[in-house]
């Protein structure tokens, strides 16, 4: 068995990874240490002066001299006069005057009142019984003609609202009505009604003829034909009643 002799081969790309290892880490610590240094460079300190401007100097005004003040001259003390002594007379004594005596004055004498006249009491019980019996009377005149005026009052509403009704009874048979020909001017017919109170029509009498038979008949037949006839608004309708009728008379 030979022996194999190996010979050592050189790496020619071996020196150029050890320059650039090196130069890599050459480039790293001075990365490393120049960063440290700028970030460890100490900061820049300002100075700042802050002054006011001194105030002006009080003006001191210098004291004004106190004036002089004079003493008062003496007054001069007054003379007092002696007065004269007069003697005064005695006052003289007031007179007395004697007071005439007072003349008696004479009583007046009282006067005569006249006695009042008596009054009959008989008569006076007599005045205020006619009174009262008056005041009585006047009181039952006004309730009777206050009664009155009550009744003529709800017969004058009875009669505007039988009126009413009567004209809405008159405007129904008008509406059945067939009026025959030839007839001359506006002649009236009075009917005699007689009713239920429900409206529904009984029986119907001629009372005041129109002077036209055709023209009663006619009337008769459009009552006849408007049962039930319409009721009062208010009262209950009446049972029997008249109804006047003219065939141009307006609804």
């Amino acid at each position: 068995m030979t022996a194999a002799v190996f010979e050592e081969r050189v790496d020619p790309g071996r020196g150029a990874s050890v320059a650039l290892s090196l130069a890599t880490h050459l480039l790293l610590v001075a990365v490393l240490v120049f960063g440290v240094r700028w970030q460890n460079k100490p900061a820049e300190v300002v100075q700042v002066e802050l002054w006011e401007a001194p105030r002006p100097a009080p003006v001191v005004e210098p004291p004004k001299p106190e004036p002089k003040v004079e003493p008062p001259a003496p007054k001069p003390e007054p003379k007092i006069e002696k007065p004269d002594i007069v003697e005064k007379a005695p006052p003289p004594k007031p007179k007395v005057e004697k007071k005439p005596e007072p003349k008696p004055v004479a009583k007046p004498e009282p006067a005569v009142v006249p006695p009042k006249p008596r009054v009959d009491e008989a008569k006076k019980r007599l005045e205020e019984q006619l009174a009262r019996e008056q005041a009585v009377l006047q009181m039952e005149r006004d309730r009777e003609r206050i009664q009155k005026d009550m009744a003529r009052e709800t017969a004058d509403q009875r009669s505007r609202a039988l009126a009413a009704w009567t004209d809405k009874v008159r405007a129904k048979v008008r509406s059945y009505m067939v009026l025959p020909p030839e007839i001359k001017g506006n002649p009236e017919a009075i009917f005699e009604v007689v009713q239920l109170p429900t409206g529904d029509v009984l029986s119907v009498k001629l009372k005041k003829s129109s002077g036209h038979a055709a023209l009663d008949a006619a009337i008769e037949r459009a009552i006849l034909k408007s049962s039930p006839l319409p009721k009062p608004d208010k009262e209950a309708p009446p049972r029997t009643f008249d109804l006047k009728y003219r065939p141009l008379d307006p609804v």
